[in-house]
C-alpha cells in the first residue's frame, strides 16, 4: 500500500515538473517572433520595434537593435519612429473629421480651396486626393534633382504649378502619389485655421492621450526617445535620417511609437473618432469611374489575406521601413517599425500575424 501511494505521489510530482518545464504558448510564440525578427536583433545595429495588439491587450511587445548607427541606446516599444506613409491614415482622419463636422465634403473640388490651381486640375475632388485617383504628378518627380533645401507641404503645391497635365483624368485610374496627401494637409489648415501639426494634436493625439506622438517640425518640436534612420553602405551602417522630402507632413511626417499606436487603433475599432459607417468606409476598397475596384480606401491600403479583407499600410522613407497590419474583425494589429533603409517589414508582419490569426493561437 505504501509503495503504491509513493508511486502515485512520484507520478504527480513528475507531472508537475513536466508542466513547469514545458514552454507556455506565449513563450513559444515569443521565440517564434524572435526568430522572425532575427535579422534586426543586434546590440549595435539599427533594428525594429514590434508590437501585437489583440482584443484591447498588448500580447507581444519588444525592441530589437539600437536607435542609431554607432549608438548604444536600445530600441524599446516606447521608441519613436518616423512613420513615413503610415502618416496618411492620420491625414485621412483629419479630413474625415472635417467631413463629419460638415466643414468640407468629399465631393468638394480642389479649386474650392486653391482657386488659382492650374486648369488641368479643375475636376479633382477631395475624394480623389484621398484615394490616389487624382492623377496629380508626384511632387518627387517634379523637384530638382539637386534639391538640398527641405520641401514643405506648401512647396509640393507650388510644384503643381510647374506641371501642365495629370497622369490621367481625375477619377479614372489609381496611381500612388504623395502630392495628394501634402495638399490634403494644406486643406485641413485652410478649413480649420490651424497648422496641420496643431490640428493633429488637438483633434487626434491629445484626445487619445498619444502623448509621445507628433508631426515633426524642425525647430518647433522635439522627438523624445527618437529612432534615427540609417542605411547600410560600404559594409557598415551610417545615419541617413533626413532627406529633402522629410519635412513634408501630410504624406509622412508623424513620429510615434508602437505603444502609442495601440491607442490610435483602439480608437478606430471602437469608433471613438468617427461613426462606424464612416470608419468602415475608410477601410473599404474604392472604385474608379469605370467601376473597377482599387486596393485603397481613405489613407489605408486594402487587401485580401488568409480569406480576410483587411486594411494595412506600408511606410518608407530614407532610413525607415514600416508596416502595419490591421484585422478589425479579429481586433488584431501587428506593427513593425524599423530604422533602417532596407527590408520589407510586411513580410515579417505577416509571419507574425499568422501566429495569431489561427484560432488556437488566440491567448
Amino acid at each position: 500500500m505504501i509503495a503504491r501511494q509513493l508511486n502515485s505521489i512520484l507520478f504527480v510530482i513528475g507531472l508537475i515538473l513536466f508542466a513547469s518545464c514545458k514552454p507556455s504558448a506565449l513563450l513559444i510564440r515569443e521565440r517564434k517572433i524572435d526568430a522572425i525578427l532575427s535579422a534586426y536583433n543586434s546590440s549595435s545595429n539599427p533594428g525594429a520595434s514590434v508590437l501585437v495588439y489583440q482584443n484591447d491587450k498588448i500580447i507581444f511587445q519588444k525592441g530589437y537593435g539600437v536607435t542609431k548607427a554607432g549608438g548604444t541606446e536600445k530600441i524599446t516599444p516606447a521608441t519613436n519612429f518616423r512613420l513615413a506613409s503610415l502618416t496618411k491614415q492620420f491625414t485621412a482622419m483629419s479630413v474625415l473629421l472635417l467631413v463629419k463636422n460638415k466643414k468640407i465634403s468629399l465631393e468638394d473640388p480642389l479649386t474650392k480651396y486653391f482657386s488659382s490651381f492650374p486648369a488641368y486640375g479643375k475636376k479633382i475632388k477631395i475624394k480623389h486626393l484621398l484615394t490616389h485617383t487624382s492623377g496629380l504628378i508626384d511632387y518627387e518627380d517634379l523637384m530638382p534633382a539637386n534639391q538640398v533645401t527641405q520641401l514643405h507641404d506648401t512647396n509640393c503645391l507650388q510644384l503643381m504649378y510647374l506641371a501642365d497635365s495629370l497622369y490621367f483624368p481625375a477619377g479614372t485610374k489609381y496611381k500612388y502619389s504623395n502630392t495628394g496627401y501634402a495638399i490634403l494637409a494644406l486643406i485641413v489648415e485652410r478649413v480649420s485655421g490651424q497648422s496641420f501639426a496643431s490640428f493633429l494634436n488637438d483633434n487626434i493625439f491629445k484626445p487619445l492621450e498619444m502623448k509621445n506622438t507628433l508631426a515633426f517640425e524642425e525647430g518647433k518640436a522635439i522627438v523624445s526617445n527618437r529612432a534615427y534612420g540609417n542605411s547600410f553602405e560600404n559594409d557598415h551602417w551610417i545615419e541617413t535620417d533626413q532627406s529633402s522630402t522629410s519635412a513634408v507632413l501630410g504624406d509622412g511626417g508623424i513620429y510615434t511609437s508602437t505603444l502609442d499606436m495601440t491607442k490610435w487603433i483602439k480608437a478606430l475599432w471602437d469608433y471613438k473618432l468617427l461613426p462606424a459607417v464612416m470608419q468602415k468606409e475608410a477601410w473599404t476598397r474604392k472604385k474608379v469611374e469605370s467601376g473597377t475596384l482599387i486596393n485603397y480606401g481613405y489613407g489605408w491600403e486594402v487587401e485580401d489575406y488568409n480569406n480576410k479583407t483587411h486594411p494595412h499600410h506600408n511606410g518608407s522613407s530614407i532610413g525607415f521601413r514600416n508596416h502595419i497590419l490591421l484585422f478589425p474583425e479579429q481586433k488584431l494589429m501587428v506593427i513593425v517599425l524599423t530604422n533602417r533603409n532596407e527590408g520589407l517589414p510586411i513580410i515579417e508582419a505577416k509571419k507574425i500575424a499568422d501566429l495569431y490569426l489561427d484560432n488556437e493561437a488566440n491567448p
